[in-house]
């Protein structure tokens, strides 16, 4: 377990008729961006709070850097909900230091890092705000701030875009990508596939109560990879089209004077791209030659999908 910062062995747990999880494992490396996905009540939710200690499993074991998840792992974890919970009554900046010194910061510490923070996201006249008198943009941020600022050896963000521009997400993720940068360790929960790309190392899909694929983005996108090649070029290939046999078919053609882009599937698997790209020669010069790989989205789509198709 030494790699690792967390690790979840077999975990299961019920409520009343409904298996929430069902023997899920995941192993999470330290340093890392961890990717947790899947639909809405697939179980992410239920094994966070577990990781939290929200609420314990059935059976199963969870250990923090080696040792059995316990009481004093608490500190050790920051955990930013996609429910925000803040005290809509409470001024942010009085309520900022409760929390952290819950964390077991001292006042003058939680004090001294939040000025800093408030200061970084421009937010110091927010201080002496009501929260309800905040957007949830607003509130957010003051939720991320509270969160990391204890400096915690795994942090967990459950959808921590929801709620932002364009802008202020993008400082988000460079945020976080910093925090890694500094050892943190990342569980990262969210619906959205192309931050998962962006940001991520590792992933874990769970689907109704199961996980069914984890590993490295490399390697998940390499696994399910089709035949497909993308080629850009110089010259003229608009004839190729009747060249290829029926091994071959032409998925997409961008081509302009001297040049362009083709994206070209093999139907046969033992012609191989090696074939393609000796025939491909005949036309024009190849600039480039590689393999797609499809996004995370189109794999969360298939793998779900396929997942259902075979338990209805």
């Amino acid at each position: 377990m030494e790699n690792y910062t967390l690790v979840a062995e077999n975990i299961e747990k019920k409520f009343a008729n409904h298996l929430a999880l069902d023997d899920v494992s995941i192993n999470v490396p330290k340093g890392s961006i961890f990717g947790l996905l899947g639909p809405n009540g697939a179980g992410k939710t239920t094994l966070i709070r577990i990781i939290n200690q929200i609420t314990a499993p059935d059976k199963g074991q969870v250990f923090i850097n080696g040792e059995k998840l316990c009481q004093k792992h608490v500190a050790s974890i920051g955990y930013l909900p996609e429910e925000r919970g803040l005290y809509k009554k409470m001024k942010v900046g009085e309520q900022a230091l409760y929390l952290c010194q819950l964390k077991g910061m001292s006042r003058i510490d939680a004090l001294k890092g939040l000025k800093k923070w408030f200061s970084k996201f421009e937010i110091e006249s927010w201080w002496d705000k009501k929260v309800e008198e905040l957007s949830k943009g607003m509130a957010q941020k003051v939720q991320f701030i509270i969160t990391i600022l204890h400096k915690p050896d795994i942090l967990i963000f459950d959808e921590p875009f929801s709620g932002f521009d364009p802008i202020n997400a993008n400082m988000l993720k460079e945020e976080i990508l910093e925090l890694k940068k500094n050892g943190a360790t990342i569980i990262f929960s969210t619906h959205n596939m192309s931050s998962v790309e962006e940001i991520c190392d590792y992933i874990a899909l769970i689907n109704k109560s199961k996980k069914i694929l984890d590993g490295s983005i490399d390697t998940v996108r390499k696994t399910y990879a089709s035949d497909i090649y993308e080629i850009n070029y110089g010259g003229y290939f608009n004839k190729l089209g009747t060249t290829l046999t029926s091994d071959y078919k032409i998925i997409e053609m961008n081509e302009t004077n001297g040049g362009g882009r083709i994206k070209v599937e093999v139907l046969n698997r033992e012609m191989g791209g090696n074939d393609l790209l000796t025939r491909m020669t005949n036309f024009g010069t190849i600039t480039s030659f590689q393999k797609h790989l499809p996004g995370m989205n189109d794999i969360f789509i298939k793998v779900v999908g396929d997942t259902n198709e075979v338990t209805e």
